[in-house]
């Protein structure tokens, strides 16, 4: 009995002495991470996406998630605009009148189904993607005639017309490899739910409200510096500002409130997380309608130009969180030119008044231009406001701005059918190349100097800009393969939209992350999308 008590109090110590070890506080912590599970990575956004189908996405919510689950013949050098071949193993080589693009490919890849991939595989991903005629299929419809396999791992397409900045235009999200098995071809046939690509991760979830995404253990290349990722969908700004606050997430990233990134970044330089910023590539600009009076006189449109003042908007509106934008090109390329400051400045109101009364205006006779822009934006609502004050308080009654909002589904139907005399609008690239601030702006197939533009780009933005000489010169360079060359055109292109103003360019986005401090590796694309593979958490402190 007493060797049975005995033994009783010798386990009942040696289980304490081993809860007392195990429990004590201020015991030296040793850096492990101690599961894969502790190696996810989990991404907090408010931008929930409307499908995965490649061939139907074009909203950054689903650009951002088939980006990081796919390959594309092409991608961009990290921090930069130029391209790299991904699937492709070299640049394309383009035929003498650039119209034929080879482009050799990479062997040994396959699809998250392990399908394997090959020439005939990225032929039916871009007949697929322009014959399923998805929102973004008239990037390709508009501009390649036919696709090919000319080899097994040789592809060859010829376009319709010449395109210098077609390789750009190759490395777009939607454009990527998509298993043949997964997959049809046909109008409307789209898989919102699945995606089966050849990228480092694979889907493995797919909810209302959350994504996860699993490494794809044979893919082709460096594998993802973590375990996964986990995407959590909040329900707003705020839920994702507190989310990250208290450690519920890893990243936050898209969409947070001005005052919000204001408070984080103040955060960050306590030391309580890290703040990662990169100059963007989305622009907001002002459309100058050319069909509505007094803005069909070109004084009247260089008067604004030279009332705007940018570093006033980009502090009062933005917090200072963007960059003034003086050119319709963003000054991510190395093309764009500062020549609306060259020529008006900022917050010029001596020349505005000067502009003015040559147009035969006075302050018993003012200008008066309407100014209208999307309801849910509030960037906008606020720039709208400062425009109105600029006026109100330095004009001296010879330029009157009246402010209007309307729902956005309306603004954004109304604009090509030239109801609104002035707008406010955000323009976010389809792909990374100079033209694409461009054509879609000032291109204009059918028109005339006296009606303007009645179909073609400048109409669609509600500029209704219509000019042979531009026309010519977005052509030109559309056909140059010359870099330099193609540079001194966009010059020319810079130089007379500073001239014609049928746009005034206002600030160039300034785009924030946020990640916790044991996250390593954040990194954004100029196309805003935040790249997941890279991505890794330092070693956790643990008992």
């Amino acid at each position: 009995m007493r060797k049975f008590l005995l033994f009783r109090f010798l386990s009942l110590f040696c289980l304490c002495v081993l809860l007392t070890v195990s429990c004590a506080p201020g015991q030296q912590r040793t850096n492990v991470l101690s599961s894969q599970d502790d190696q996810r990575i989990t991404v907090g956004t408010t931008l929930k996406p409307r499908t995965l189908d490649p061939a139907d996405t074009y909203e950054l919510a689903s650009l951002g998630l088939v980006l990081n689950m796919s390959d594309r013949l092409y991608t961009y050098e990290p921090g930069s605009t130029e391209i790299t071949p991904q699937l492709a193993t070299s640049l394309p080589r383009v035929s003498a009148d650039g119209l034929t693009y080879t482009i050799p490919l990479r062997q040994g890849v396959v699809f998250h189904d392990q399908t394997p991939f090959n020439a005939k595989a990225m032929e039916f991903s871009i007949q697929r993607f322009i014959e399923n005629k998805g929102k973004p299929s008239f990037l390709l419809a508009d501009t390649v005639s036919s696709v090919q396999a000319t080899g097994d791992y040789e592809l060859t397409i010829r376009l319709k017309k010449p395109f210098a900045a077609f390789p750009s235009l190759l490395a777009f999200s939607g454009l990527c490899a998509v298993s043949p098995t997964a997959y049809q071809i046909g109008a409307g046939k789209f898989e919102p739910n699945i995606f089966v690509g050849t990228g480092p991760y694979k889907l493995a979830q797919y909810g209302t409200d959350s994504l996860k995404l699993d490494v794809f253990a044979d893919y082709w290349g460096e594998k993802p510096a973590n375990a996964g990722v986990n995407v959590q969908i909040q329900t707003s700004p705020v839920n994702l500002f507190n989310a990250f606050r208290t450690g519920a997430v890893d990243v936050a990233y898209l969409s947070l409130q001005p005052d919000q990134i204001r408070s984080l970044e103040a955060g960050s330089k306590k030391g309580d997380w890290k703040t990662i910023t990169t100059q963007g590539s989305a622009v907001s600009y002002m459309v100058l309608n050319r069909n509505q009076a007094p803005l069909d006189q070109p004084e009247v449109r260089k008067a604004i130009a030279a009332m705007i003042d940018r570093p006033l908007i980009n502090e009062r509106v933005l917090f200072g969180q963007g960059q003034p934008l003086y050119s319709m090109i963003p000054s991510t390329f190395k093309v764009s030119r500062p020549f609306f400051q060259e020529k008006y400045g900022d917050g010029n109101f001596e020349q505005t008044k000067q502009l003015l009364t040559k147009a035969g205006f006075s302050p018993a006779n003012p200008a008066k231009v309407e100014i209208w822009y999307p309801s849910t934006s509030a960037n906008r609502s606020l720039a709208a406001q400062t425009l109105k004050s600029l006026a109100d308080q330095h004009m001296g009654g010879i330029l009157e701005i009246e402010v209007n909002t309307v729902e956005s589904t309306t603004f954004f139907k109304n604009i090509s059918g030239g109801i609104y005399p002035a707008a406010l609008v955000d323009w976010y690239p389809d792909f990374l190349d100079a033209d694409n601030y461009v054509q879609p702006f000032l291109s204009c197939q059918t028109g005339s100097n006296a009606q303007g533009c009645q179909q073609g780009g400048s109409k669609s933005q509600g500029s209704f800009y219509y000019s042979e000489a531009m026309n010519k010169l977005i052509t030109q360079q559309r056909q140059e393969q010359n870099p330099a060359v193609r540079e001194q055109i966009f010059l020319g292109i810079q130089q007379q939209v500073t001239n014609d103003v049928p746009y005034i360019p206002l600030w160039q986005t300034k785009d924030y992350v946020f990640a916790q401090n044991n996250v390593a590796h954040v990194q954004l694309e100029p196309t805003q999308n935040l790249i997941y593979k890279n991505i890794k958490k330092t070693a956790i402190p643990r008992e």
